[in-house]
């Protein structure tokens, strides 16, 4: 079994660069996102309640809840934390890659590493998948549940809707351009299951995803991506959003030593976790809210 609940929001840090991205991010969506840490901290700032007794009893209901395999939370943490884990590696590679393109002398490093602007597509679409899954699995329903998935990103709201603001901007915008939905799915038609199964995210996750092999793996994933562009396109055009204004707000907040826009993904997928963090909470948020409506 994965950590205890408390212990995870316990840990989540009140500051580091995922919370300075984060914070840079805020333009998008004013006030949605509070980094809410500790567990009986985030009871009793989502609950407003103030009396120990209760919150003892909520936070107890919750790890309940939380440890009843019967339930999707801690799938859930387990797609958000390993997809995490597998975008730092991403990271390293593209900016090995990149590094190779650079530097004559480093150049056969561009052998050995996928091409960054694939690897951003596809990795892009796979977050997009967990997503899904994480969703499907918190909610109780079935993983292929896309329209489902889709109505319920119109309600997106605190953490969950920061997150997609941040898989919109650092995963999508900054890396593959405006059209980033569009590149992702081009990636996927052209790649096929053989790109897919180069994907070391896919290769971590795939066993949670529907389906009888990996095409049904890449049709779902493609469904996905299909189904949400629009959202996502019409939330981009609503905000105007933009690869250099995006890493003009990072730069409020992170010291970014390089303009070229596949840099700057490369090291925002190395150095933060901002799909763990948010998913965690999000995962604690549901939690509470459900344990105060069974008390």
């Amino acid at each position: 079994m994965s950590k205890p609940i408390y212990r995870l929001v316990d840990s989540l840090p009140e500051n580091n660069l995922t919370v300075k991205m984060l914070k840079a991010l805020d333009f998008v969506a004013p006030g949605e996102w509070r980094n809410l840490v500790g567990f009986e901290n985030t009871i009793r700032a989502l609950t407003g309640e103030t009396d120990q007794e209760m919150v003892q009893k909520i936070g107890e209901r919750a790890i309940a809840l939380y440890n009843d395999k019967k339930q999707g939370y801690q799938r859930a943490v387990w797609l958000y934390q390993t997809v995490e884990s597998m975008s730092n590696v991403l990271g390293f590679t593209a900016m090995m890659n990149k590094v190779g393109e650079k530097i004559g002398l480093l150049r056969f490093l561009n052998r050995i590493t996928p091409k960054a602007d694939r690897a951003q597509g596809i990795d892009f679409s796979v977050k997009l998948v967990t997503e899904l899954l994480a969703y499907t699995s918190i909610n109780g329903i079935p993983g292929d549940s896309i329209g489902d998935f889709v109505k319920g990103l119109t309600h997106y709201k605190d953490e969950a809707l920061m997150r997609m603001v941040a898989l919109i901007s650092v995963d999508g915008i900054v890396p593959l351009g405006p059209d980033f939905a569009g590149k992702a799915l081009s990636f996927l038609n052209a790649g096929g299951t053989s790109a897919l199964e180069e994907n070391e995210s896919f290769q971590r996750v795939k066993s949670v995803i529907p389906g009888g092999g990996t095409a049904d793996h890449l049709n779902l994933i493609k469904q996905s991506v299909g189904s949400v562009a629009d959202w996502m396109n019409t939330f981009t055009k609503q905000h105007d959003l933009t690869a250099p204004k995006v890493v003009g707000h990072l730069k409020q907040f992170i010291e970014l030593s390089d303009d070229r826009l596949d840099f700057v993904a490369a090291f925002i997928d190395q150095t933060t976790d901002y799909y763990e963090h948010t998913g965690i909470q999000s995962v604690a948020r549901s939690l509470i809210q459900r344990s105060v409506n069974e008390i």
